[in-house]
């Protein structure tokens, strides 16, 4: 049985970049170049890390932020870290960095020698919008206003 190539999926990957835009400049807020924003995250169940998004730089039409997590699992496993693009002339936001690994391509073959995913642009672009998503549920911080 002939196996159908792996066809990307420009409308998703657009929308969860634009999503992810709205969701990153909630979050930032009036931040400039070299501040940070650290959030609380924390449940009924307890504390569950803390969220830092970090401005690198900042350009007329594109900014930069770091994306970390720490949390109490940090001297067992590597933390959660990714770069992110804001494209504020077209309103997205796409992961060009993550765990030091760059340049991701919109289709891969599979298997390859890295291991990606056919759709791994479109899953960590996913994963971010989760990731900042639970940020605005649960996050909590001093400098941060109240959101409805």
């Amino acid at each position: 049985m002939a196996r159908s190539a792996y066809v990307t999926d420009l409308k998703g990957l657009q929308g969860e970049c634009s999503a992810n835009y709205l969701r990153l400049t909630r979050l930032l807020g009036e931040l400039t170049a070299g501040e940070t924003r650290e959030l609380e995250l924390a449940g009924q169940r307890g504390r569950f890390g803390t969220l830092c998004l970090a401005i690198q730089e900042e350009a007329p039409y594109t900014t930069i932020v770091r994306v970390t997590q720490n949390g109490i699992l940090d001297a067992l496993i590597e933390p959660p870290r990714m770069r992110v693009h804001l494209y504020h002339d077209v309103r997205m936001a796409e992961v060009t960095d993550f765990q030091r690994e760059r340049h991701f391509d919109g289709r891969y073959r599979y298997p390859n020698l890295r291991m990606h995913q056919p759709d791994e642009k479109l899953q960590l672009n996913r994963f971010l919008g989760e990731w900042l998503s639970h940020g605005l549920a649960h996050g909590h911080a001093a400098d941060l206003p109240q959101l409805p």
